[in-house]
């Protein structure tokens, strides 16, 4: 990287692309019994969910294999 020879009003805008910083961040905290309980819940009734939608919505996309009894309501004189 070539050096700018302007002058910047702001000295670490210029230098922003070496800087490192020494600070490290704090550890996470651990989740609790209560929100580990919470999360698998949550995922468990997210999943229930579409399981149920997929059971409850599977009459309804399959096709009809009585296709005798539409024929012959077109062909009745």
């Amino acid at each position: 990287m070539f050096r700018r020879r302007e002058p910047v009003p702001f000295a670490f805008v210029a230098e922003a692309d070496r800087f490192r910083s020494n600070v490290t961040p704090p550890p996470r905290r651990r989740a609790s019994a209560a929100q580990i309980a919470g999360r698998c819940l949550l995922g468990l009734t997210i999943v229930a969910g579409l399981v149920g939608s997929l059971v409850v919505g599977m009459p309804a996309l399959a096709t009809s294999h009585s296709p005798t009894q539409t024929q012959q309501a077109s062909h009745g004189h």
